[in-house]
């Protein structure tokens, strides 16, 4: 009885000029198309499904590369195919490039403004679904010398938060620090939550003789800035003043 041989399909019957991994080695990974780049990631496809057929399904199901990181498993598990392995190395490629585009943002990066922490903590935490809260400590030319996620949820207990920021910069021997953290629903503004932890901060700040630079808020491609507001210099007044008072008897 004649044997009967298996003939290669899918990807493997492609020209090797087509092939989405000798097309990134022959003309480098940015000459590849989202679908390709999936496709890699990916390896291998499925029973009648290449890799490049799976890449080109989860492309238009979520059609961005944001929306994929914004995706929790049991909706990656709908496309057939896609098992815990595959998702895993789409979701640990999409990380890998949102820490790469952070790392370029405060790389040897003196902070100034708003704008420059934004550029740090955009790409990280807007997508969050909870609250992140992280402290960032500058030595004396407001250069980053650490930075640190100190809870997620959200910020009920101020005083606790007060006591672990100001530990935590001390234990730092920061200069100066600022205070990030995002709000899930996408809109920056503050809550008075965080108006009392930043009015408390800053006097704290003040009383230890560490400046408070900022106090940033992350909403969907927004932020806000306590410093940009010009709320970081009132609240600093108003301490000074209360001060002055007290050293005249007041």
């Amino acid at each position: 009885m004649a044997l009967r041989t298996h003939k290669p399909s899918g990807i493997a019957t492609w020209s090797e000029d087509d092939r989405p991994r000798e097309k990134l080695f022959r003309l480098g990974a940015k000459h590849l198309s989202d679908s390709e780049l999936l496709a890699v990631i990916l390896r291998i496809g499925v029973e009648g499904k290449s890799a490049i057929d799976l890449g080109q399904e989860i492309k238009a199901r979520f059609k961005t590369w944001r929306n994929m990181a914004d995706v929790d498993t049991a909706e990656w598990k709908q496309i057939k195919g896609l098992g815990i392995t595959k998702i895993s190395q789409i979701l640990a490629a999409i990380e890998i490039g949102q820490r790469i585009q952070s790392e370029k943002s405060k790389q040897d990066a003196l902070i100034n403004d708003a704008k420059q922490l934004a550029e740090i903590f955009l790409p990280r935490l807007r997508d969050e679904k909870k609250e992140s809260f992280w402290v960032v400590m500058l030595d004396g030319k407001n250069k980053i010398k650490d930075e640190m996620e100190l809870a997620k949820g959200t910020v009920n207990e101020v005083s606790t938060y007060i006591r672990e920021v100001l530990m935590t910069v001390l234990r730092g021997a920061a200069a100066s620090f600022a205070i990030i953290h995002n709000h899930p629903s996408g809109n920056p503004e503050p809550s008075q939550n965080d108006i009392q932890l930043t009015r408390e901060l800053v006097c704290a700040g003040k009383a230890l003789k560490i400046k408070v630079q900022d106090h940033l808020i992350i909403g969907d491609d927004r932020y806000y800035s306590f410093a940009e507001h010009g709320q970081i210099k009132d609240l600093e007044k108003q301490w000074e003043n209360y001060i002055h008072m007290k050293s005249d008897g007041g």
